[in-house]
């Protein structure tokens, strides 16, 4: 009656096995449940900590998808007695997620008029034949392009495009070579210096946008944040250029039989139609909003305004909208920013600030140093083991509780985050590049690391000498 077959008890051992690192967060998060708090932290920051182990053994592990990640988020600060169901609901859904949720749609819109693919195989008409113009095209347009509509929707749009050429050069698009590394991680890095260069760029710029506001620690509006962090953006975008083609140099420099088909695919797609000149009007108006509205009603309003016009001129239907908008992305974004706010609210943030400054003190003597350290290198180091967005969410409320500037120290962080390249699961893009099967995960590294490291530095020395300039 109670006896169990050979197959059950297979079946009962195999989901243990795949979700083992899910039973080691329980275990774990019941375990410091029970150990007495901290000196100098409180029971709910106690608890909250608790959480955030949970969630980064999680992530780390993909052991269960991300979307199930954040609902988990929400529901264990309910049932730890973090804060009650309404104060959870009430962080969760702020206009930082408004603006998240606004900018996925405005990117589905935009692609739902065909703009992607005209605006991604123009480029080929602007660089020419030769494949170093062609690399330098490509790291210029993901990179412009993504600072406005979001990395992930420009790397889908300008993969096509880099795999077309490799046919069309006659090349294999089922085996790896130099010209197919040097063209995808161009689109890759590309659209990770890019994101750093308006608050629509990336979600985990809006995280800390909307830290410094909840906190109480200043604001930024979307042209303060382009005056801090474009310079930077366009600084990359030749190092970026450069270093891909020097590690992955390909034997075909000219390009000439790939170009000339491409140019013939763009005129058989005709004329632009007057909805694509008026989607590109809304997305415009939208831009001059957040730059000039955002300060009186928020990014996230401009963002679904902007949504509210393609509805309205019928330019994307609602059913296209709900099917192609990552809304475990938007959960996952709320669950985050739920979670660093607890951060704040409970003093754990502090606490883990403190305890950080005085263990690196001893190390480098010298507190400015240990924040750079932390804002730069520690949160370079994490981005690329978790997604840039829960990194931010994580670290921001403890990198703001440490002090000195608020504002440079949030950007610093925000920025730190972008340098997801040694890794296929630091961002989007890496992991869009990688599932063309031409992509091995030693390839991140080759020209990952000089990437980084330069990286670092020129954020160091633009946000010594530069950004205090802007305060």
């Amino acid at each position: 009656m109670f006896g169990f077959s050979a197959r059950s008890i297979s079946n009962v051992l195999f989901w243990v096995t795949r979700k083992k690192w899910l039973i080691l967060s329980f275990l774990l998060s019941i375990s410091f449940f029970y150990i007495p708090s901290p000196d100098g932290l409180s029971p709910e920051g106690h608890r909250t900590l608790i959480i955030v182990g949970v969630t980064l053994i999680l992530i780390i592990s993909e052991s269960i998808p991300l979307p199930a990640v954040a609902i988990l988020i929400l529901i264990m600060e309910v049932i730890l007695g973090v804060d009650t169901a309404d104060g959870v609901a009430s962080s969760f859904m702020s206009d930082a997620v408004f603006f998240i949720m606004g900018s996925l749609m405005l990117a589905v819109s935009l692609v739902n008029q065909g703009l992607d693919k005209r605006l991604a195989l123009s480029v080929i008409n602007v660089t020419g034949n030769k494949t170093w113009r062609i690399v330098l095209g490509f790291v210029t347009i993901s990179a412009l392009l993504s600072s406005f509509i979001g990395e992930h929707t420009v790397g889908a749009m300008m993969l096509p495009v880099a795999l077309a050429l490799i046919r069309n050069a006659g090349l294999d698009t089922d085996k790896a070579t130099n010209l197919s590394t040097v063209l995808l991680f161009s689109i890759a890095y590309g659209c990770a210096i890019g994101s750093i260069g308006t608050p629509s760029g990336g979600g985990r710029n809006v995280i800390m946008i909307g830290y410094l506001s909840e906190f109480g620690m200043g604001t930024v509006s979307y042209l303060d944040w382009m005056k801090f962090t474009y310079p930077m953006l366009l600084i990359e975008i030749p190092i970026v250029a450069a270093i891909v083609w020097y590690t992955f140099t390909p034997s075909q420099k000219i390009m000439d039989s790939s170009v000339r088909k491409l140019k013939v695919k763009v005129a058989k797609t005709g004329e632009m139609n007057a909805n694509q000149y008026m989607a590109i009007a809304i997305f415009l108006v939208v831009f001059f909003g957040w730059i000039f509205l955002s300060p009186f009603i928020g990014l996230g309003i401009v963002a679904l305004s902007g949504v509210f016009l393609y509805i309205s001129f019928g330019l994307v239907d609602w059913q296209d909208i709900n099917k192609n908008t990552n809304w475990g992305v938007i959960l996952l974004f709320g669950a985050a920013i739920s979670l660093g706010i607890q951060m704040r609210e409970t003093g754990a943030a502090l606490w883990v600030a403190e305890q950080t400054l005085q263990y690196l003190e001893h190390v480098f003597q010298d507190i400015a140093i240990v924040r750079w350290f932390v804002a730069v290198v520690v949160t370079g180091i994490l981005t690329n083991l978790l997604s840039n967005a829960a990194t931010v969410a994580v670290l921001g409320p403890i990198i703001l509780d440490m002090g000195g500037n608020a504002i440079l120290m949030g950007i610093m962080t925000s920025v730190a985050s972008a340098f997801a390249y040694l890794t296929v699961v630091a961002s989007p893009t890496c992991m869009i590049i990688h599932s063309t099967g031409l992509i091995s995960s030693s390839d991140y590294f080759k020209a990952g690391w000089k990437l980084f490291v330069i990286s670092v530095l020129l954020l160091f020395m633009i946000s010594t000498f530069y950004w205090p300039m802007l305060l």
